[in-house]
Protein backbone atom coordinates (compact mmCIF):
# COMPACT_ATOMS: atom_id res chain seq x y z
CA UNK A 1 0.00 0.00 0.00
CA UNK A 2 2.87 2.37 0.72
CA UNK A 3 4.31 1.79 -2.76
CA UNK A 4 0.91 2.54 -4.32
CA UNK A 5 0.54 5.91 -2.64
CA UNK A 6 4.12 7.06 -3.09
CA UNK A 7 5.10 5.67 -6.51
CA UNK A 8 2.05 3.92 -7.97
CA UNK A 9 1.71 0.66 -9.82
CA UNK A 10 2.20 0.48 -13.59
CA UNK A 11 1.43 -2.21 -16.14
CA UNK A 12 2.24 -2.07 -19.81
CA UNK A 13 0.16 -3.70 -22.55
CA UNK A 14 1.29 -4.07 -26.16
CA UNK A 15 -0.95 -4.78 -29.15
CA UNK A 16 0.29 -6.83 -32.07
CA UNK A 17 -1.76 -7.07 -35.23
CA UNK A 18 -2.67 -5.18 -38.37
CA UNK A 19 -4.97 -2.28 -37.54
CA UNK A 20 -4.83 -2.78 -33.78
CA UNK A 21 -4.68 0.65 -32.15
CA UNK A 22 -5.79 2.43 -29.01
CA UNK A 23 -6.68 6.01 -28.08
CA UNK A 24 -7.89 7.80 -24.98
CA UNK A 25 -10.97 9.95 -25.60
CA UNK A 26 -12.09 11.81 -22.50
CA UNK A 27 -12.66 9.22 -19.77
CA UNK A 28 -12.93 6.29 -22.20
CA UNK A 29 -10.38 4.01 -23.82
CA UNK A 30 -11.18 3.40 -27.49
CA UNK A 31 -9.76 0.20 -28.99
CA UNK A 32 -9.74 -0.85 -32.64
CA UNK A 33 -9.10 -4.59 -32.54
CA UNK A 34 -10.13 -5.85 -35.96
CA UNK A 35 -13.84 -5.99 -35.20
CA UNK A 36 -16.37 -4.13 -37.35
CA UNK A 37 -16.75 -1.49 -34.63
CA UNK A 38 -14.44 0.23 -32.13
CA UNK A 39 -14.72 -0.86 -28.50
CA UNK A 40 -15.00 1.78 -25.79
CA UNK A 41 -14.12 0.96 -22.18
CA UNK A 42 -14.69 3.43 -19.34
CA UNK A 43 -11.51 4.12 -17.39
CA UNK A 44 -12.11 3.54 -13.65
CA UNK A 45 -11.54 6.40 -11.24
CA UNK A 46 -8.05 6.47 -9.80
CA UNK A 47 -6.42 5.07 -12.96
CA UNK A 48 -4.41 6.92 -15.56
CA UNK A 49 -4.07 5.42 -19.04
CA UNK A 50 -1.41 6.67 -21.44
CA UNK A 51 -1.18 5.57 -25.07
CA UNK A 52 2.18 5.68 -26.79
CA UNK A 53 2.71 4.79 -30.46
CA UNK A 54 -1.00 3.78 -30.71
CA UNK A 55 -0.08 0.17 -29.86
CA UNK A 56 1.35 0.57 -26.36
CA UNK A 57 -0.77 1.20 -23.25
CA UNK A 58 0.52 2.25 -19.83
CA UNK A 59 -1.98 1.81 -16.99
CA UNK A 60 -0.99 3.54 -13.74
CA UNK A 61 -2.79 3.74 -10.42
CA UNK A 62 -2.45 3.58 -6.65
CA UNK A 63 -4.44 0.34 -6.19
CA UNK A 64 -2.65 -2.74 -7.54
CA UNK A 65 -5.87 -4.75 -7.74
CA UNK A 66 -7.72 -2.15 -9.83
CA UNK A 67 -4.76 -1.75 -12.20
CA UNK A 68 -4.49 -5.52 -12.68
CA UNK A 69 -8.23 -5.99 -13.19
CA UNK A 70 -8.48 -3.23 -15.81
CA UNK A 71 -5.49 -4.68 -17.70
CA UNK A 72 -7.07 -8.14 -17.54
CA UNK A 73 -10.36 -6.75 -18.92
CA UNK A 74 -8.52 -5.10 -21.83
CA UNK A 75 -6.48 -8.26 -22.54
CA UNK A 76 -9.63 -10.41 -22.47
CA UNK A 77 -10.96 -8.63 -25.57
CA UNK A 78 -8.19 -10.07 -27.80
CA UNK A 79 -5.89 -12.54 -25.99
CA UNK A 80 -2.69 -13.44 -27.87
CA UNK A 81 -3.21 -16.34 -30.23
CA UNK A 82 -0.51 -18.99 -30.75
CA UNK A 83 -0.41 -19.17 -34.57
CA UNK A 84 0.34 -15.63 -35.75
CA UNK A 85 0.98 -14.00 -32.37
CA UNK A 86 -1.71 -11.33 -32.79
CA UNK A 87 -3.51 -9.93 -29.77
CA UNK A 88 -2.97 -7.92 -26.61
CA UNK A 89 -0.23 -9.05 -24.26
CA UNK A 90 1.51 -7.86 -21.14
CA UNK A 91 5.05 -6.51 -21.27
CA UNK A 92 7.47 -9.43 -21.20
CA UNK A 93 4.75 -12.08 -21.67
CA UNK A 94 5.89 -15.02 -23.75
CA UNK A 95 3.32 -16.84 -25.89
CA UNK A 96 4.35 -20.20 -27.29
CA UNK A 97 3.93 -20.28 -31.05
CA UNK A 98 2.52 -23.31 -32.84
CA UNK A 99 3.64 -24.58 -36.22
CA UNK A 100 0.27 -24.86 -37.94
CA UNK A 101 -0.62 -27.22 -40.82
CA UNK A 102 2.72 -27.08 -42.59
CA UNK A 103 3.59 -30.69 -42.19
CA UNK A 104 4.96 -33.35 -39.89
Amino acid sequence: MVVGTSVGFTKMLTMTGVGYRAAVTGSNLTLNLGFSHPIELPIPKGLEVKVEKATTLYVTGADKCVVGQFCADVRKLRPPEPYKGKGIRYEGEIVRRKEGKRGK
